[in-house]
């Protein structure tokens, strides 16, 4: 349970840090270089859309215990690389929302039920 608290907490302070940045920034968050998911060619628009914001969400999701928003940057994940420069934000907050979903979800499940927590 600890290990998803502090997964929803570094993610709500990333999005407050994220949300007080400048709009003019050309600064681009990075993700984890363990993200497996990669675009092919073969992907329609929409479908590489996807699945950089499903691989920036699973980058997210798996940052470690001692993540800092503050100061830890995420490395890019090969999914979105080569996709337009102008979504990439939106496909990066929207990733960051699929994965503060999960962790409420998970979160939910733990209190209705404290067998299925993970354990510390």
């Amino acid at each position: 349970m600890r290990r998803t608290s502090i997964a929803i907490l570094a993610t709500a302070c990333l999005a407050l840090a994220a949300c007080s940045a400048s709009g003019d920034s050309d600064d681009k968050p990075k993700a984890p270089a363990s993200s497996a998911t990669s675009s092919a060619p073969t992907l329609s628009a929409a479908e590489a859309r996807q699945a950089c914001v499903e691989a920036w969400a699973e980058t997210i999701a798996s940052r470690p215990d001692d993540f800092n928003a503050e100061t830890d940057e995420d490395v890019e994940p090969s999914a979105c690389k080569g996709l337009p420069e102008g979504d990439y934000t939106d496909m990066y907050f929207e990733g960051l929302q699929q994965a503060n979903k999960q962790g409420r979800e998970d979160l939910q499940a733990c209190i209705d039920d404290p067998a299925s927590c993970p354990t510390p």
